[in-house]
């Protein structure tokens, strides 16, 4: 299991086997660290592959438990890596992927992260969880909290998808809708979790959800050498990831790191690349200004409600990522990232989130710029289903047939 945390800014060594927060020194994200020495032996790519665990946890070595019994899941991971047809807008990619993480336990991206942290949590005797969302996040929270016994608290924007709310109160949340952005959900949480004795389990405000994430890294890698036909671990030229917090892009640049600790993979790395939408684009600002932390992005708002956050207490975390592997930061608009989300659908049958839509065409511009080459092995992340968005692509005006009128097919002639 895990042998230290340690601070991600300021470096402070914090106990692992206590509950913790963000760093007592800075307030700053803590960051997981395993003797990957003494499990390097046993943990390889082929003991990986000849584990009979369908899930994430077939990882379970470089996750909070020491056997993998221990772990609160709904079978969330192994998602599938999608090839893309070289269709319409398509066509420009000789090499283009989804990885589609729809497929996951309230199909999102989110039931990585909850199913380490819960665990976590579990393990350590926590009774109430709470957290703010606006959106994916809530429901996750709510079944893996479900699933451990737990008590879930959850503080949501008023604009949240209805699906979002709807999966949170029929699974036994207690959900409290907020007069503000995701940030304000915040404050009340940081604010009542000694009051009421929740453990805040807020994006990198606890040390593991970033653990659960960054098994999308690990996937990957076994992914794309299935999907070229090796036996060696593969990553792409390039990743494009929607960012809010961050956590899942911080969380895979850890995973690469400790891949290459292993002896898995050599020092090459895919070029990230944070994808926001304009309305909300604190990381994609501070990068174009070089800057290492993003203030508050005043007045956000976006339809894509997973990239409707204003601050990120990781924002350092991701824009390393960025200088480290050569990539960059981009925003597109809602026009966009909605039809981003029609081409997806239409041209790969995959009904991406609009973060998935945003993703999609924000790899056209970057084709279109020359950024990314025609060859290139190109990975979009869609973090979770379209189908918690409905409320975006109202069904109005579709033609009716009257179907006892016999003659009602020759309108369609």
């Amino acid at each position: 299991m895990h042998s230290q945390l340690t601070c991600a800014a300021c470096g402070k060594d914090h106990a692992v086997d206590q509950l913790q927060n963000l760093c007592t020194d800075c307030q700053k994200p803590l960051l997981a660290h395993y003797d990957l020495d003494a499990i390097r032996a046993a943990f390889t790519p082929e003991a990986v592959r000849s584990r009979t665990i369908r899930s994430m946890w077939r990882f379970w070595d470089v996750l909070p438990v020491d056997d993998p019994s221990q772990a609160v899941s709904l079978g969330e991971g192994q998602t599938p890596l999608l090839t893309c047809r070289r269709s319409g807008p398509f066509e420009p990619f000789e090499n283009l992927f989804v990885k589609d993480e729809s497929f996951n336990p309230t199909g999102s991206f989110k039931a990585r992260g909850m199913s380490a942290a819960v665990t976590r949590a579990n393990s350590l005797g926590v009774k109430t969880v709470a957290l703010p969302s606006a959106g994916n996040a809530a429901g996750a929270a709510t079944y893996y909290a479900a699933r451990a016994g737990m008590s879930c608290a959850l503080f949501m924007p008023e604009d949240t998808p209805p699906a979002n709310l709807i999966e949170s109160h029929v699974g036994g949340a207690k959900t409290y809708l907020v007069n503000g952005l995701i940030s304000d959900c915040g404050k009340l949480v940081r604010n009542g979790k000694d009051r009421f004795g929740w453990f805040d389990l807020s994006t990198l405000k606890e040390p593991f959800r970033i653990e659960g994430k960054k098994t999308m890294g690990y996937e990957l890698a076994f992914d794309l050498a299935d999907a070229v036909g090796s036996t060696q671990l593969q990553l792409p030229d390039v990743i494009l990831y929607p960012t809010g917090g961050g956590t899942g892009l911080i969380g895979m640049w850890k995973a690469f790191d400790e891949m290459e600790r292993l002896g898995w993979i050599g020092s090459d790395r895919p070029r990230m690349v944070v994808v926001q939408a304009e309305g909300c684009a604190p990381i994609v600002k501070a990068w174009e200004a070089g800057e290492e932390h993003a203030p508050l992005f005043e007045n956000a708002a976006t339809c894509a409600s997973g990239l409707r956050v204003p601050v990120a207490v990781g924002d350092f975390l991701m824009i390393r990522a960025l200088r480290e592997s050569g990539g960059t930061a981009i925003s597109v608009s809602d026009a966009e990232l909605l039809d981003g989300v029609r081409e997806l659908s239409a041209h790969q049958g995959i009904y991406a989130c609009p973060e998935g839509g945003a993703v999609w065409k924000a790899a056209q511009k970057l084709r279109d710029s020359g950024w990314i080459k025609a060859s290139e092995r190109v990975v979009l992340f869609n973090t979770g289903t379209g189908l918690k968005y409905n409320h975006l692509f109202p069904a109005d005006n579709l033609p009716r047939l009257d179907h006892t009128d016999p003659n009602c097919l020759d309108a369609l002639a």
